[in-house]
């Protein structure tokens, strides 16, 4: 009886930090899909030679790679293949739906001072020399802030612990 009193105690202890990292999960994985879906723009956009667009959706908490969730397949693929504007799978990186928890609470593309959290869509471009549109956006689920910027000089997304005050010290 003693030993499962103090299993007991030790699992009730547990259960504040599985929680935590439970409530977590939502944000990583919101992140964790705008980063792939950005990696394989810059990507298709270096080996195809040609301009590569992820469309945001703020408001649908939706993003996609353009060409990667039109709903009709383009007739000139051979057979066997996907043509590359074939719908996106879940789950393929080259599309993602965020959950309802996590919000795209600030958007900017190329400095413009226009905040695109509202719009209807997003254009953000990568090029075949690997660089990109500049963008900065904060993801926020109710407690915490994260942010995800694309390097203009590399297209590389990199994520920020602390957006406002990071952003605040540049």
């Amino acid at each position: 009886m003693i030993v499962v009193a103090i299993m007991g105690i030790v699992m009730a202890m547990s259960v504040p930090i599985v929680y935590k990292t439970w409530r977590k999960a939502p944000m990583r994985q919101a992140v964790k899909d705008i980063v792939e879906v950005c990696s394989h723009a810059r990507a298709r956009a270096i080996m195809q030679g040609h301009v590569t667009e992820v469309i945001f959706h703020p408001r649908q908490n939706r993003l996609e790679l353009a060409g990667a969730g039109s709903p009709s397949p383009s007739a000139s693929a051979p057979a066997g293949e996907l043509p590359l504007d074939a719908p996106a799978a879940p789950g393929s990186g080259l599309s993602a739906q965020l959950s309802r928890e996590v919000i795209i609470e600030t958007m900017d593309v190329n400095m413009s001072g226009v905040e695109f959290n509202d719009a209807e869509s997003v254009r953000v471009r990568f090029y075949p020399n690997g660089v990109s549109d500049e963008m900065k956006m904060i993801l926020f689920d109710g407690r915490d802030r994260m942010g995800i910027e694309l390097e203009i000089t590399t297209g590389l997304a990199g994520v920020v612990r602390d957006p406002l005050r990071e952003w605040a010290r540049r």
